[in-house]
């Protein structure tokens, strides 16, 4: 089993270019999936924005990023970033979200999702916002 963690980024408009910058700087391979990719436009405004994007490199590097949509709240210095735990099965996911949610607030509850086989956030008891899943092929 593996099991990795990166840092997730969040914006309000601002996820792509933050992306294309970090790709220049470290290289990589950029995946973007946007609201209207995914069939998830709940506001116009958010059509062409990032639902999920990444840049992974060969050398290890990864971030993880996206537009937090604006029907909710955005403050930069308040929930600029998710950490993201990202494993193989769901055995080895169920097993920490378990181990992570003593104590936490759970946002969404661990359950399967359009682009994973579980998906959950939470908060845990230090509050620190966690984004959890199970990796599908090629998203590492």
């Amino acid at each position: 089993m593996t099991v990795k963690s990166a840092a997730h980024l969040n914006f309000r408009g601002d996820a792509r270019a933050a992306l294309e910058f970090y790709r220049s700087v470290f290289g990589g391979g950029l995946a973007v999936v946007t609201y209207r990719d995914a069939g998830n436009v709940q506001d116009a405004a958010d059509a062409d924005r990032v639902m999920w994007g990444q840049v992974l490199a060969d050398d290890g590097f990864h971030v993880m990023a996206y537009d937090v949509p604006s029907h909710l709240p955005y403050d930069q210095g308040e929930n600029s970033f998710f950490l993201s735990l990202r494993g193989e099965t769901t055995q080895e996911i169920t097993a920490y979200w378990e181990r992570l949610s003593e104590g936490a607030d759970v946002v969404r509850p661990l359950e399967p999702a359009q682009w994973s086989a579980l998906y959950g956030m939470l908060k845990d008891r230090f509050g620190v916002v966690w984004v959890v899943d199970v990796a599908a092929d090629g998203t590492w």
